[in-house]
């Protein structure tokens, strides 16, 4: 490949399907990545994600998330492996009105397949307790991504449409009226390029202190995968959905690909160091998690744990994405913070910031990604408000 005309600094979910979408358009597109895609350190490393609909009373990301959906299963058909998985998502209730009743409304309003049902029809559908829920709220069309086999399927297109990746850890470089010359990787050299996206994840704060450190926050998640009953195929994917308590912040895969369920603690971590943290689970989330499945999916709460993760997310304080031009670079683009949230939407963030390059403008999103806008401590799309939003507001 002659020079490149974009490098796209970050190999996650959001660089490489920037740099796919780039590719597509006919740029010349240079991907670095210190440890390449799908790599375990990264906020797109864990095997699955959830690809759901339901936001509230936000109209956009629902929108945003069946566009998306159309590209996962595109890219699947391209790189010859299923990436999606139409298992349907299933949201715990516990009272009639709030996230999840937006959520119908907000659905049913933009023709999104969506279904109410009563706790005794969940729990006579499903192996889980009905206990103290209020309803559950079914999407059947949205289920479960590959993770890290999407975002490696997503490079491997790219290179086939003439994209180059490179293993590099990069910083940025020379800096000259207002524009960046190039990025220096660890052996001092120089990667020129007339437009850079960084697009690094939980490495954004380091790379952009400035900028980045106040608006997004890296926080430990982990996660676990128990097994299945011997024999019993009720928790796997296809047959089970992928499901969400949003009240009592937890969330869940089912059994995929030879692997156990998956269940996951979704408030908060204490933030960390993405270069230094070991990757090994605290047992306060064993218990808790087991605690949950006890009284939630009773047929998993002797399951042994057969895998386990540390992942993290990087996030902003009310959920929303940094898509934003570095605001005295004019050649620079800032792009993360939606750890949680981010992955189902990966192609369409890629349209949008290679909008945004191509000229195209959108006051509304424009402003909502801003990395100047206030942003005040909100759940939104997430199930819980950090600790340091709070703090911080």
């Amino acid at each position: 490949m002659s020079a490149p005309d974009l490098v796209v600094v970050g190999a996650g979910v959001m660089g490489t399907w920037i740099a796919l979408t780039a590719a597509e358009r006919g740029r010349r597109v240079l991907l670095v990545d210190a440890f390449g895609p799908g790599d375990p350190r990264a906020s797109s490393g864990d095997e699955s994600r959830i690809i759901r609909s339901s936001h509230g009373t936000e109209r956009i990301y629902p929108t945003w998330a069946r566009e998306a959906r159309d590209r996962w299963i595109r890219l699947g058909e391209e790189a010859g492996e299923p990436i999606f998985v139409e298992s349907g998502v299933a949201w715990l209730a516990h009272a009639d009105g709030g996230f999840e009743a937006d959520s119908e409304s907000t659905l049913r309003s933009l023709g999104i397949p969506v279904e109410r049902l009563s706790p005794a029809e969940a729990a006579a559908r499903w192996p889980l307790s009905p206990d103290g829920l209020a309803c559950v709220l079914f999407e059947p069309e949205a289920g479960v991504l590959r993770a890290r086999a999407g975002v490696r399927a997503a490079a491997r297109i790219l290179e086939r449409r003439g994209g180059a990746i490179e293993r590099r850890r990069v910083v940025p470089g020379t800096v000259r009226a207002g524009r960046l010359e190039d990025v220096i990787d660890g052996a001092g050299e120089r990667l020129p390029g007339p437009t850079f996206v960084f697009a690094a994840g939980p490495w954004l704060p380091k790379l952009f202190p400035e900028i980045a450190g106040p608006l997004i926050r890296v926080t430990r998640q982990d996660v676990l995968y128990v097994g299945t009953p011997a024999g019993d195929p009720r928790f796997d994917a296809p047959a089970f959905p992928a499901w969400i308590d949003y009240d009592d912040a937890f969330y869940g895969i089912p059994a995929l690909d030879g692997r156990g369920a998956k269940i996951a603690p979704d408030a908060y971590g204490p933030e960390i160091d993405p270069d230094a943290m070991d990757r090994i689970v605290d047992p306060a989330s064993v218990a808790a998690s087991r605690a949950f499945l006890a009284r939630r999916l009773p047929g998993l709460a002797d399951a042994p744990i057969v895998e386990s993760r540390v992942c993290q997310y990087e996030a902003t304080s009310d959920t929303h994405f940094v898509i934003d031009r570095h605001p005295e670079l004019e050649n620079v683009w800032i792009v993360g913070g939606g750890s949680g949230h981010a992955f189902k939407h990966g192609p369409r963030i890629g349209r949008y910031v290679m909008d945004r390059l191509d000229g195209a403008v959108d006051p509304e999103l424009d402003e909502r990604f801003s990395v100047t806008r206030v942003r005040p401590p909100s759940p939104g799309m997430r199930s819980a408000v950090p600790a340091w939003a709070v703090r911080d507001a």
